[in-house]
């Protein structure tokens, strides 16, 4: 009897129901092969954590079979958790040239480019991983060296599109490579993965080349100002167009924020951004040039605190200062939840006179993901019989299905997913059956997944409610009170203006203390939960508020 084939499994482990951390597990018998390591930003309760990661405990049991990591483009919610994760999971990593590039200023920083093992590879090219046949397609996105993958896989094919938009008139000359996906359509696709950010735009999403258009527009109606303009750093195509403007405006280009400088470092020197010797300027030479001769490029459109546009706004600058009438563009849209700081750094902006462009004023920006009309054109090119949407939160999921069912596909073969599930397909079978571990992990500081669900809601009553810390020196032999209660507050009450709640919370304390003598009760743990519960009911009574109460019992 011959032996049963194995099924093809695809977990994700991230980008599903949410923005970011993208991440997917393609695994065939003994092989497994995995699709991006990208990064989330904290949400707002995830107070003091820098950035959110996936969990790859599955991918650490099984590192054994893990062949290595493949990587769609350089954008941070695709490569940004590499230098976290390459510590457990020291695998080859595949990428175009710029990608790569991209990964290495990533690693150089964490000091892990002589322990990383990094593979270019080239849109068109197919590598041999396994059981797996990755073949890498060219997409367009908005940055650079962007591409889809089609998995070759022993019961079909499996085509991930990675973040795509169809751009006919791409900054680079190159639009997406169309006749591939048809090509494979026709071949017979067994599922297709596919973006779902902007499942619920109707129409198409603008070409790149329409910011160029504006950015020109801009430029000739401010003649005798300074320009800034604020982007992501990794929109190469972006900043490209920025430096054509300048050029034909005969203005210099300053650069400020280290990622901004890092990126296009990165991008001369692989030849993904060109400009005419002498452009561009360190920021340092900025007051050796009038204000109609410069272009300052900067990080912090979305308003992050630490990034050189917000430290601008706020005057913090060590070298640029906003002077009236400077034209300041945000060439971003808002991710959400960053709205309002985006709000804080534009009113601050304004009021030192500046003049601000900002989302919704001007088309200086366009998104870098398909809309729907271009979702129907690659499900329509492909005809998979499977499909699963990808990256996006459960609407942009949902939505991206109702799209597909529109194009006449049955909802049964539709799968939307959650992360750690996992689909099963053979050549004419796919379900749903059962789940891996998966999640978040969180990264604060050099700590990588110490924090979790009990700190952050320490911290979240922490900053909601403050600290009360109450210290008590007791007789090491016979358990009498030496000193205190002492009480101190941080965050609760302002002590001086509160002398007589501060004097009734340790009347309080004192009287737990009496009857733990009297009673001779010898259990530390015992006291400082009495004086807990009595203290919070106190404090409750006399102000509303529930503090953390934190007593300190000191032997002597």
């Amino acid at each position: 009897m011959a032996a049963k084939k194995p099924k093809l499994k695809v977990i994700s482990l991230g980008g599903l129901q949410e923005i970011g951390k993208n991440m997917t597990v393609f695994e065939y018998g003994q092989d497994i092969i995995v699709v991006d390591c990208g990064l989330a930003f904290p949400e707002e309760e995830m107070l003091g954590i820098d950035m959110v990661i996936p969990d790859v405990t599955y991918l650490v049991k099984n590192i054994d079979r893990v062949r290595g990591i493949i990587l769609t483009h350089g954008h941070e919610d695709h490569i940004g958790a590499l230098p976290y994760i390459l510590r457990e999971l020291n695998v080859p990593i595949y990428g175009t040239r710029l990608t790569i590039g991209l990964v290495e200023n990533k690693l150089k920083e964490h000091s892990l480019m002589d322990t990383t093992k990094r593979n270019v590879v080239m849109a068109g090219e197919t590598i041999r991983l396994g059981a797996f046949d990755v073949e890498f397609i060219h997409t367009n996105h908005s940055i650079a060296d962007a591409v889809a993958l089609a998995i070759h896989t022993p019961v079909g094919v499996v085509v991930h599109t990675g973040d795509f938009k169809v751009d006919y008139t791409p900054i680079d000359g190159t639009p997406i490579d169309i006749l591939r996906f048809a090509e494979l359509g026709k071949e017979g696709v067994l599922l297709l993965l596919s973006d779902s950010t902007n499942a619920s735009r109707p129409g198409f999403t603008m070409s790149e080349k329409t910011v160029g258009g504006v950015f020109d527009r801009i430029f000739d109606e401010t003649p005798d100002n300074r320009i800034m303009i604020a982007t992501f750093s990794s929109n190469i195509h972006r900043i490209q167009q920025i430096i054509n403007s300048a050029v034909k405006h005969n203005r210099k280009i300053a650069i400020i924020g280290r990622s901004m400088l890092n990126a296009v470092k990165t991008a001369v020197e692989l030849e993904y951004l060109t400009m005419p010797e002498n452009t561009l300027i360190d920021i340092s030479e900025v007051k050796d040039y009038s204000d109609h001769e410069l272009v300052i490029i900067t990080t912090g459109s979305q308003g992050e605190p630490m990034s050189a546009l917000s430290r601008i706004a706020a005057s913090e600058h060590r070298q640029i200062a906003v002077k009236p009438d400077d034209k300041i563009i945000f060439s971003s849209s808002s991710i959400p939840g960053n709205e309002k700081m985006i709000s804080k750094v534009v009113n601050e902006l304004i009021k030192k006179g500046a003049d601000v462009v900002y989302e919704g004023m001007a088309d200086v920006h366009v998104s870098g993901h398909a809309c729907q009309e271009e979702q129907k054109l690659m499900l329509t090119l492909t005809q998979p019989k499977y499909f699963m949407p990808v990256h996006g939160e459960y609407a942009h999921l949902m939505s991206h299905k109702e799209t597909a069912i529109s194009l006449g596909m049955d909802k049964k073969n539709v799968f939307v997913m959650a992360i750690g599930e996992v689909l099963e397909l053979t050549e004419d079978s796919a379900k749903v059956n059962g789940t891996v571990k998966s999640g978040q992990v969180l990264i604060d500081g050099l700590g990588i997944g110490d924090v979790g669900n009990i700190v952050l809601r320490d911290r979240k009553h922490l900053s909601e409610d403050g600290l009360i810390v109450v210290v008590v020196a007791i007789d090491k032999v016979d358990g009498f009170v030496i000193s205190g209660p002492d009480i101190i507050s941080r965050g609760f009450v302002y002590v001086r203006e509160s002398e007589d709640l501060m004097e009734g919370a340790r009347q309080v304390v004192a009287e737990v203390l009496q009857e733990c003598e009297f009673r001779n009760t010898p259990s530390w743990s015992y006291m400082k939960n009495t004086i807990k519960e009595e203290l919070k009911n106190y404090v409750w009574q006399k102000t509303k508020r529930s503090p953390m109460i934190l007593p300190i019992i000191v032997e002597v």
